[in-house]
């Protein structure tokens, strides 16, 4: 099934899980390495196809060990309060979406600790499997790959996804918001604090301060300096300049999604929503709803309804379900979205929760209902109208 950015693949204790397009991307990169590159030079006697699936093996395990890493976020953070439905892999890992922040510093740091914790966890017993299932290796240290020759297939997965998972929790506990290490240091600084606003933009300038260093790293290494561990080459110094960049925007925008949290604590949906929206007749022609409606108002979308009962939304992309020829014999309920096919609103909802819903669909607006019936329509121009009054004046929120 496709969901915004990409397929849902399911759930887990009630988690969706879904995996964006960018996911293609790096899995190919880390597929077609293995299977062209690393496998074939720790085992010259593997025939081709052996290579390939052996890679591709890797690859599938290399996300199920990320997806792992962001199901310890969400089940750890679920315990303390947090509401996350949903985790996205996508080309840099993972995200588990949460709607509203940790209720306390212990809160989101046990939640930001458990990911690396687990990437490292994964890494040592894959480790740890290597080394019981090969027994004793006669490494030589000027020339280690002939010991990986040693290795059967299962044996060699594991000895590439070990080293790459210690990698990735050591990676993760850089003290650059968002990251996980970041969470940390913001989980710190608010219980030293006592302001999850102000530990949140100290770590936020943490983490942009790190995703420049990637940056320019990258950028030397485009030039063609060598670094220690990270090494050289063109392809490696842009990859880890586009990590960066990446890093520095999710620093930004996770402050900004704070204040906009903030802004919007507490405010129930009824308090955003337009109340005074022309209502059609399901029985409306669709001409009758162009000529008469539609053209001399601003509204754009119109809820459909009779002697109270809310049967759906119509807008102005509906019109494009039937031909310009055809409208004059088409009634608006042949055209609408039904109601059953609506994401819905109550109106005593906060409003952070009905955000995340219009922004995680991409939604321009969704009805609201009390006890089944139609009162308003929340757009989204309503939630910046709000934010552009209130966000500058939304308070410093303080720990428990």
């Amino acid at each position: 099934m496709r969901t915004l950015g990409g397929v849902r693949l399911g759930k887990i204790a009630g988690i969706e899980i879904a995996a964006d397009w960018s996911l293609l991307i790096i899995f190919w990169l880390i597929f077609s390495a293995l299977a062209i590159g690393v496998f074939p030079a720790w085992h010259p006697e593997w025939s081709t196809a052996l290579a390939w699936a052996t890679a591709l093996a890797a690859a599938i395990l290399f996300f199920c060990s990320v997806l792992l890493h962001e199901l310890s976020h969400a089940l750890v953070g679920r315990a303390h309060g947090v509401t996350i439905r949903r985790i996205t892999l996508f080309m840099f890992g993972g995200m588990a979406h949460m709607e509203n922040e940790p209720p306390s510093p212990r809160a989101e740091f046990f939640m930001a600790i458990v990911g690396p914790l687990t990437s490292l966890a994964i890494g040592i017993c894959c480790v740890w499997i290597v080394a019981i299932a090969a027994g004793p290796l006669d490494i030589d240290l000027e020339q280690p790959q002939a010991a990986l020759s040693q290795l059967g297939p299962l044996a060699t997965l594991l000895a590439w996804l070990g080293p790459v998972n210690i990698f990735l929790g050591i990676f993760n506990l850089v003290p650059g918001f968002p990251m996980d290490g970041g969470r940390v240091l913001r989980a710190l600084l608010w219980a030293l604090t006592g302001d999850l606003q102000k530990a949140t933009r100290a770590a936020s300038r943490v983490g942009q301060g790190f995703a420049f260093l990637l940056m320019a790293t990258g950028l030397m290494m485009v030039l063609g300096l060598r670094m220690p561990v990270l090494g050289g080459g063109l392809v490696n110094g842009l990859w880890l300049a586009l990590i960066g960049w990446f890093l520095n925007n999710a620093a930004i925008m996770s402050y900004r999604q704070l204040l906009v949290r903030a802004s919007l604590e507490r405010v129930p949906v009824a308090r955003l929503m337009q109340t005074q929206v022309t209502r059609v007749d399901p029985a409306m022609r669709v001409s009758e709803l162009v000529d008469e409606h539609l053209m001399p108002s601003g509204q754009r979308t119109f809820p459909v309804e009779r002697d109270g009962e809310f049967f759906g939304l119509v807008s102005l992309t509906d019109l494009r379900k039937r031909p310009r020829a055809a409208w004059g014999d088409t009634t608006v309920a042949e055209i609408m979205t039904p109601a059953k096919a609506l994401v819905c609103l109550h109106a005593q909802q906060d409003a952070p929760r009905a955000l995340t819903l219009i922004a995680e669909g991409n939604f321009n607006q969704l009805p609201v209902l009390d006890n089944g019936r139609l009162v308003g329509l929340l757009r989204r121009e309503d939630i910046v109208k709000w934010l552009a009054v209130h966000e500058e004046t939304a308070p410093s929120r303080n720990s428990h």
